[in-house]
């Protein structure tokens, strides 16, 4: 297949502002707090692409060499990312205590205050590789205990392939045997966040209202992410890139793969967001078909049920719907789905059909 391999400052990069993924410009294992400075400053409304760097390949039990590791597995030298390289070489995290995700930022969104909405929307994500990773590690996953089989991680490279109707991952039957099963590759980015309050940066695998690690499967192409700000200028930050990734996320990993992402970041004053979506305690997406409410708690019982909660404030403060009436609508309409069950901090998220309410109106204004 004809593939551009997205080196750092090569190929199109769209938006009004360039992000890198540097040694300067990426945190290995936390995330921004309050205390950090930005590493981009934009105006409300402008885009930026940012190339991110997935830690598949980069992490220590794969030897922290991606070149090594990669060219391990049949791909030319020239298609191992170099910045990919050289944040291997040039970080180090502690590993039992931090997270595996690179993430790229802080940016600065002039006008951000505490209690606004920042607004991202998804213009535009494109696979940097034609490959990635698929793993089961650290004790974790759905199956704690039980996979991976004996003392050693799994990690299974997947390559990418081109079909008539767009690019798949591949596996085999089999290890090593004839036979592949193909599926469809849906790009997102799994680590959409803000800075959270303080001088201590958090660990970069639970999610929470800050966002980070929310691993929305959702948020492909044309969707937005709507966040509560809670330090000025919002601080934003990407990372965790994936080319695919099923609802719930059993093995820890999905199909993790470095992409760069073309984000338009607006600012949604606090009185405009209320009457929009009510109070926004949590991450809230928005497709061209759902609003999606989101629940997180480290019970997954208490985050269906902080997600039900969060579609009940959604729908009384958009559409005036009365409390009883709502929770007998989601209950008959509405599917909530698992997000992932690997983050420490489970995640829920409730998928609204906007078409249901298409005759009523509501309080969205230009939110």
């Amino acid at each position: 297949m004809t593939f551009q391999i997205l080196q750092p400052d090569t190929g199109d990069r769209p938006g009004d502002h360039y992000l890198a993924a540097t040694t300067g410009t990426v945190m290995w294992g936390r995330l921004p707090c309050a205390a950090d400075a930005a590493v981009l400053r934009i105006a409300p409304g402008e885009t930026v692409t940012i190339d991110t760097v997935s830690h598949e390949g980069v992490l220590e039990d794969q030897g922290k060499d991606p070149l090594a590791y990669f060219t391990g597995h049949g791909v030319d030298a020239d298609a191992v990312l170099r910045d990919a390289i050289d944040i291997a070489a040039g970080l180090a995290r502690d590993v039992s205590a931090d997270g595996p995700h690179v993430v790229t930022g802080p940016v600065y969104v002039e006008g951000a205050e505490v209690g606004d909405l920042l607004k991202i929307t998804v213009e535009r994500l494109v696979p940097r590789v034609p490959y990635g990773v698929i793993s089961n590690r650290h004790g974790k996953g759905a199956l704690v205990g039980e996979l991976p089989r004996g003392d050693h991680n799994v990690s299974v490279f997947t390559p990418v392939a081109e079909r008539a109707n767009g690019l798949v991952g591949v596996l085999p039957l089999v290890e090593g045997g004839p036979g592949v099963v193909e599926f469809p590759l849906a790009p997102f980015l799994g680590t959409m966040g803000v800075a959270v309050t303080g001088g201590d940066r958090p660990h970069s695998v639970p999610p929470g209202a800050h966002g980070g690690n929310i691993d929305i499967n959702l948020l492909v192409d044309g969707t937005v992410l709507y966040l509560p700000v809670q330090v000025a200028g919002a601080l934003a930050y990407v990372g965790d890139p994936h080319f695919a990734q099923g609802d719930g996320e059993v093995a820890l990993t999905a199909l993790e793969a470095s992409l760069r992402a073309t984000l338009r970041f607006e600012v949604v004053p606090r009185a405009e967001a209320l009457a929009a979506f009510g109070e926004v305690a949590g991450p809230l997406v928005r497709t061209a078909e759902y609003l999606v409410p989101t629940g997180l708690d480290l019970d997954l019982g208490e985050a269906m049920r902080r997600c039900v909660r969060a579609a009940l404030t959604l729908l009384q403060a958009r559409y005036g719907m009365d409390e009883h009436l709502a929770y007998a609508y989601l209950s008959a309409a509405t599917d909530f789905d698992i997000s992932q069950v690997v983050d420490i901090v489970c995640g829920v998220h409730a998928r609204i059909r906007l078409g249901d309410f298409a005759a009523v109106p509501d309080a969205e204004a230009s939110a």
